[in-house]
Formats: structure tokens, sequence, C-alpha cells
């Protein structure tokens, strides 16, 4: 089934909400869930140390200088990184101060030098003790980690194909150089990125698409999507017997996706074509790989890795506009779970065992989180606008309705 995203118009909301007051970012212990935009602070997640879950609380956010946009955030997803940095186990980053997770948005405009109050806008951040992240009802954001949504766009489907689209798009079609005709392998196809990868080459003209993952029930879901074979991984197999299946369903692969690294990547490589490209995003499946010198060489292959918190918005504008497009336009399918930002642990857990679907938080339903219960269902869009802080009022009915999803 795919998206309803000509939601028709789009009023954003006024600007006029009042600006917190206070010096740094400070954690308090209030877990009250009442007003969140006031002088007692902004609601928000919070990890308290290295392997904890984020529970709920408030942080004085600084007041917005030059450079900077106020963002009241109606959609940020869960990636991922976000649980691998808040384990103190990343190579790139580990806080012992709490701090506020969450690395990407969509979000509405409150006050920018740039962008104009009521703006809807995609933007990303590099959370730490200093500087809280996404998973709050408000944040400020750097003025060049912030690109406008096209008009008309679902804020949460745009919103899940952030990190996720562009760490699928930009390996395949921009590293990899993905040309028509091409067969494709993906390791690890079942999650959000793999799915979204299996879609990008199918529409980008791959000749073949084959994906590989654990699950043999989401692995059939992909057939669906474009995949024109899917290969399960089974405990315990080896790289001989698993490189052996792998070449029976594709034949010679001439780009590899791979997000698994270990024994996965090491049989890939031996059904690699003569310069295969060979692009890895993430090692689920293992720190190393044995590439023996002769086949990397004999096959002159291509060996490179992607890292998406390392690209900066600019670059990943074009990936961007592509996936929005396609949103908009229908051509992708996007499995998404909202849930508002006073059930993050529940979406931690689920993210933590591989959920196959883009979990995404929903900050402006944490008040009505405290007098409701919580509704953890699958579906495309959302069928109700996400609330805004009550001191923004909109100028008029924003319509971001959609149809539930198929899979």
């Amino acid at each position: 089934m795919h998206p309803q995203n000509d939601v028709g118009r789009r009023t954003a909301p006024a600007a006029g909400a009042e600006l917190p007051n206070g010096q740094g970012t400070k954690a308090t212990g209030s877990a009250s869930c009442g007003s969140a935009d006031t002088r007692e602070g902004t609601l928000a997640a919070i990890v308290d140390a290295p392997g904890s879950e984020p529970r709920l609380g408030r942080v004085v956010l600084p007041p917005r200088t030059p450079g900077t946009t106020w963002v009241a955030v109606v959609a940020a997803p869960l990636n991922p990184l976000d649980l691998v940095i808040a384990s103190g186990t990343f190579h790139s980053a580990r806080h012992e101060s709490p701090y506020v997770p969450g690395s990407e948005c969509v979000g509405v405009v409150l006050d920018s030098d740039r962008h104009p109050p009521g703006s809807w806008v995609y933007g990303e951040c590099h959370a730490s003790p200093t500087t809280p992240g996404t998973f709050a009802t408000q944040v400020l954001i750097q003025d060049d980690d912030l690109l406008l949504l096209p008009h008309g766009l679902d804020p949460v489907l745009a919103a899940a194909v952030g990190n996720s689209g562009t760490a699928a798009f930009m390996p395949l079609v921009e590293d990899a150089g993905l040309r028509p005709g091409e067969t494709v392998l993906v390791l690890g196809a079942t999650g959000a990125v793999g799915q979204l990868a299996v879609q990008v080459a199918h529409r980008s003209g791959a000749g073949r698409v084959i994906g590989v993952a654990r699950d043999r029930v989401a692995l059939d879901g992909l057939l669906t999507l474009g995949a024109d074979a899917v290969v399960d991984l089974r405990a315990g197999e080896g790289g001989e017997e698993l490189a052996a299946r792998l070449l029976e369903a594709s034949g010679p692969v001439d780009v590899v996706l791979d997000g698994l690294y270990g024994v996965p990547l090491e049989a890939a490589l031996q059904v690699c074509a003569p310069r295969a490209r060979v692009v890895n995003i993430g090692n689920p499946a293992g720190t190393t790989v044995q590439v023996p010198a002769g086949l990397l060489r004999g096959k002159q292959l291509t060996l490179s890795g992607f890292a998406g918190l390392h690209t900066p918005l600019r670059d990943k504008h074009a990936a961007l506009t592509w996936l929005w497009t396609a949103l908009t336009d229908g051509e992708l399918r996007v499995q998404v779970r909202t849930f508002p930002l006073e059930e993050l642990p529940s979406a931690w857990r689920a993210q933590a065992v591989s959920p196959h679907a883009k979990c995404v938080v929903l900050p402006q339903d944490a008040r009505r989180a405290r007098t409701t219960t919580p509704k953890q269902t699958e579906h495309m869009t959302v069928t109700d606008r996400p609330q805004l802080p009550h001191s923004v009022p909109t100028t008029g009915p924003d319509s971001l309705g959609g149809e539930e999803p198929g899979a």
C-alpha cells in the first residue's frame, strides 16, 4: 500500500512562543508532563549515564544565538546509532554526563534569523551534554543543519526517510554509482535502511535486487518492495555455504550495500563480479572480516564505507530531495511505528530487537499521553496532526492524513 502523500494545503503555525530563559543546558529530575514550553524547561528524554535507558525530564535550553534556529519538534526518528551512543560503546562519542538524545527531526520554526517562523524544516544535530538532541518538544539547531521541507510532504514520513533514506541512497547511487541493469545485493535488508535500499535500487533501474537478512517473514515482504529474490541467514552457517546460496539467488553481483559486516560480507565478496563496488554502512554481524588479497586484486573490487554522522547535511540535500519527491509521488513505502515522547523507552526496546520498521517519536503528543493510553500502531502516515506547543497558534487547518501500511 503506497502512502497517501498528496495531503493538500499544509498551513504552518505562526510564531509567538515564549522563549525559555536559562544559561546552558540543565537536566532536572522532574518527570512532570505538564506544559513543556515554559520557564520550567522543555520536556525531553534524558539519558543519565552510559548504558541507561532514557527517562522523561526537563531541560532549560540556552537563549537562541545568531546562527541557530529554535524549532518545535513534530517528529523525531529513533536510529540504531542513538542506542549505540547511549550504550557508551560507540567509537566516536561517549557521554558520561546526562544528555538529551536524538539526532534528527522534522519540526516548525519558532525563531530564526534564516527561516521565517512557521516554516516546516528537517534538521540534524549531534546530541551531547552541551547540545540537547531532538527527543524533546523543542530544540536549538544550527542554521546550516536545517532544510526547508517541500510543501505538502507528510512530516512523519519526511522524518522517517532522513537518516535511513540517505544511508540507503547515497552509498548505492552516489558512492557505488549504481548503473541501470546491474545486480544489487543488500545485506541487512529487512531493517528501515535495508527496505529503503531495496526500493532505491529498484527505482534506480537495477536489473536484479537481492535482499539478505535473518527473518524469513520480513524477507518475504521485500518481494513486494522490488526485491527479485531473498536469502535468509542461518545460524552457524559458514561463509562458503552462504556464498553458494547467494550465487544461486543472485549470480555475479555488481553492487553490495553491506549493513552487516562479518561472515555475510565475506560470503558476498565471493559472489562479486569483476570491478564490483562494496559499501559498508554497519557491522552488527561482527567487527572484522577476512578479505583474501587474491580476491580483492583479482576481481579489482572497490571497498568503501559510508557514515551519515560524518556527512554534512548540505551533502545529503540531493539524496533527501530524491527521497522526498518519491514520497510525494507515492513511490516509496515506509513502515513507521510512532510513539509519544513519554513512551520513548518502549521505542528504545523495540529498536534494540530490530523492529523491521522505523520508530518515530512524536514529542508534541506527550501532553496527551498523560491522559490517554498511548497507541503504538504501525502506520504509513499520521492520521491526526501532531500537536504543536499551545503557545504556537496555527493559522489554519493542516491535514496530515494518510493510509495504514499493508505490510
